[in-house]
């Protein structure tokens, strides 16, 4: 099993570099670790960085859950050398979280729908416009590709908030149910 990287780790600060050899076993196995691990911890989303790898892939993989009830649900999608090349100019302020940073979340506006290309795991190309959650996931993955972290983006500290006062303050459930 990978370890995923805790805020404060100069890796997450990093850029990913490109892939070029899609069927190297190494990189197709760290993939595949990756998701487990994301599975496991009850995520919609993780990036190379998370998991020490310097290459620029992430995994996307919106699904309901307590923290995002009205999440849809989609496939986990891995997208190799993912580039947002439009964004929308609305904008819609929602609150994140992040495997890196657990226990903390935050507001952060980000735009409403994106269209990514990227290459799927046997480096075919692929192109695809993301709206509402799943656009969101997908800047919040490109972000750490390119060494940006969820909390940079908060507007002001006070639109940061422990995980308790979040499922407390905005999801309206006791602090003691798992998410």
């Amino acid at each position: 099993m990978i370890d995923i990287l805790q805020l404060g780790h100069p890796q997450l600060r990093q850029s990913a570099q490109p892939i070029t050899n899609f069927a190297d076993d190494t990189l197709q196995t760290t993939i595949d670790q990756a998701l487990t691990q994301l599975i496991q911890a009850g995520g919609v989303g993780i990036a190379a960085p998370q998991v020490g790898n310097d290459w620029s892939w992430c995994i996307v993989a919106s699904h309901p859950t307590l923290r995002y009830p009205d999440a849809p649900y989609m496939s986990p999608l891995v997208m190799l050398n993912p580039l947002i090349i439009d964004r929308a100019e609305t904008c819609d302020r929602g609150w994140e979280g992040c495997l890196s940073v657990p226990g903390l979340r935050g507001l952060v506006s980000r735009s409403t729908s994106v269209r990514v290309t990227y290459q799927n795991r046997d480096g075919e190309p692929r192109a695809e416009t993301f709206e509402g959650f799943a656009a969101r996931i997908v800047q919040h993955e490109c972000d750490h590709l390119n060494g940006v972290m969820f909390i940079d983006r908060v507007e002001r500290t006070a639109d940061l908030m422990s995980e308790v006062e979040y499922r407390r303050q905005i999801l309206k459930i006791p602090h003691d149910l798992p998410i």
